[in-house]
């Protein structure tokens, strides 16, 4: 194996604890809403697991909670500011910068806003260890599009069976990977639980991935 691809939200961003931190702050600090727990509660709500753009979101709670800034503000302030709540899923920032000493190439596979999910990665602190940044929005394609997957392949200069892709979406990233020939890890995670039959290997947590890579490299030698 030469290149490790990951997803972002909810594999190696902790969305929820990030989303519900950006609230608490647009609440308290920027709107002065009292009741700061009944509006993070109902953006969560709203928000679909980020499946609903923020502009609808917006305009619901804007006539729920009275708030006089337009929908406009209200996202801006929303792309502005997320990126200073973001929170890692626990070990993945130490998982990417030791796969990267070890000489992988790494990716990022990403559905979502473009730069928003670029702006998402850097607050981690490992934007610089990545070779190559997708984002569904700036290439004009999104998973479980095959496309994105080739792309990121084209971009590492490795074909897709010398790939491991590692995510939390049964189908828009483990389903999809595999497709394209790649090898795929799942990324449990409240929204789609822990386990994936259509996955070749489950990292429950990132200090498993390197024997997890390991593996997948022994089976692939096994194989040739």
């Amino acid at each position: 194996m030469k290149s490790i691809l990951f997803d972002l939200d909810n594999t190696l961003l902790d969305r929820a604890s990030s989303l519900i931190g950006f609230c608490h702050w647009q609440a308290t600090s920027s709107l002065g809403i009292d009741n700061s727990e009944k509006f993070v509660g109902r953006f969560v709500e709203l928000d679909s697991n980020g499946s609903v753009w923020k502009d609808q979101v917006y305009q619901c709670l804007k006539g729920e909670f009275s708030i006089p800034q337009s929908v406009d503000e209200l996202v801006n302030e929303y792309l502005n500011h997320f990126r200073n709540f973001c929170a890692e899923r626990p070990g993945a920032s130490d998982a990417v910068r030791q796969l990267a000493r070890e000489g992988y190439k790494i990716g990022l596979v990403s559905n979502g806003k473009s730069p928003f999910q670029e702006e998402n990665l850097s607050a981690l602190g490992i934007a610089d260890f990545f070779d190559s940044i997708i984002v569904s929005e700036a290439v004009g394609c999104r998973k479980p599009d095959p496309s994105i997957f080739e792309l990121a392949c084209k971009e590492l200069a490795v074909s897709p069976d010398q790939c491991i892709f590692i995510g939390d979406n049964p189908v828009a990233d483990i389903r999809s990977a595999a497709k394209v020939g790649m090898y795929t890890v799942f990324i449990p995670s409240e929204l789609y639980g822990d386990r994936c039959a259509e996955a070749d290997a489950v990292c429950r947590s990132y200090a498993e991935l390197l024997s997890i890579i390991e593996n997948a490299e022994s089976r692939s030698i096994s194989q040739q």
